[in-house]
């Protein structure tokens, strides 16, 4: 018999680490780091220039936590969003949407859609106003890329 039938060193190696197939998350997520800052979205907002809604409504769509499993997260940006989308006078929604590129646009509907999950006080009114721009600008594709889409807000 074979001296190498009895060892065991065999048993030490890791073989998943070869596997390609296996599942590695290498974003290691930080609850301060996802989602808007609402400080800074606070801050603009009581401000309330045109301009300074403007730079709300970006700063709001900054850094969105697509990728974070943090319900809290989520329902916290979700909740800094939506205050700022029911801040805009009617007649300033559609330069702001214009102002979005095709990703920004796909972002502001899964807002908007999340926003229709849960309404709130005249909440579902603003969120139509906002809906009916978005559409405009991003047509039904953008509608089907949320409706499609894996990773929500």
């Amino acid at each position: 018999m074979a001296n190498n039938t009895l060892s065991s060193r065999f048993r030490k190696v890791d073989i998943d680490e070869y596997d390609e197939n296996k599942f590695v998350d290498d974003h290691e997520e930080a609850a301060e780091q996802q989602g808007p800052d609402a400080a800074e979205v606070d801050s603009l907002i009581r401000h309330s220039v045109t301009g300074d809604m403007m730079s709300a409504f970006h700063v709001a769509l900054k850094n969105p936590p697509i990728n974070s499993k943090n319900p809290a997260v989520k329902e916290r940006a979700q909740a800094i969003v939506l205050r700022v989308l029911t801040s805009f006078k009617s007649t300033d929604i559609e330069p702001a949407v214009k102002s979005l590129d095709r990703n920004g646009v796909d972002l502001l509907m899964k807002y908007i859609y999340r926003g229709f999950e849960k309404p709130s006080d005249n909440s579902s009114a603003i969120l139509l106003q906002w809906h009916e721009k978005a559409f405009a600008v991003g047509g039904l594709g953008s509608i089907v890329r949320v409706l499609t889409a894996r990773k929500s807000v």
